[in-house]
């Protein structure tokens, strides 16, 4: 039985979380937001008081944090330092503050490493924006998944206005700057693996996409069972 290491890349409000979550349990994998890594980061910058481009400030933090995944009642838990920090960071401060910090070499040099650690024994199924291109260019199989930016921003407007103050129109603004900034950064922009299978989920469900996927997969003759 041969375990992959399967990547799903895309934009804000893509469906990225949903898809990949389903697809892990579908597989049998374990599943990892890489994105809550970088909002973990971004958690404890803030909480010290920093600049997303203080490097210094960035990397001291850093040198002694300790982040890890395990398993809840529900769904994974990121803890850091020993404190359960999941429902703390799906803010848009603290989103912004990680598109930003991500854009740092100390922060991805730090995530770079944990990150492959976590895949080191494969059977995992990892959401983010350069899981693709950067963290795992060797990966088994790859997923861009995007939307239109209008279903993207609703998307994410639905995902957390019981939690922010937000309008639609102020999270559209948060989406375009952060698409920006996620694109336009030097090191690892957002941006589609060339032999990553590009799917836009505009008018798809969840389960649809998954489907497509399985596909996919089922498509490269790989046995995953």
């Amino acid at each position: 039985m041969k375990r992959l290491i399967i990547t799903i890349d895309g934009p804000s409000g893509a469906g990225k979380t949903t898809v990949s979550r389903m697809l892990a349990d579908r597989l049998g994998y374990k599943y990892i937001d890489t994105g809550a890594l970088y909002r973990g980061v971004a958690l404890e910058a803030i909480s010290a008081g920093l600049n997303p481009d203080d490097d210094t400030g960035l990397e001291n933090i850093l040198s002694s944090l300790k982040m890890k995944f395990v398993c809840g009642e529900k769904e994974m838990r990121l803890i850091s330092n020993d404190l359960d920090i999941t429902d703390k960071i799906r803010t848009p401060e603290i989103s912004m503050f990680a598109s930003a910090a991500s854009a740092r070499p100390v922060v991805r040099k730090f995530l770079l490493e944990l990150q492959r650690e976590l895949g080191r024994d494969k059977g995992v199924v990892f959401e983010g924006r350069d899981m693709g291109t950067v963290v795992f260019p060797d990966a088994d199989v790859k997923f861009y998944l995007d939307a239109s930016h209008k279903t993207r921003s609703l998307r994410r407007y639905r995902e957390f206005k019981s939690e922010t103050s937000q309008t639609l129109e102020e999270v559209e603004k948060d989406i375009k700057r952060r698409d920006k900034n996620d694109s336009a950064r030097e090191l690892a922009p957002l941006k589609a693996s060339e032999d990553a299978v590009i799917i836009d989920s505009t008018h798809l469900s969840a389960q649809d996409v998954v489907d497509r996927m399985m596909n996919v997969i089922e498509d490269k003759k790989i046995i995953v069972f």
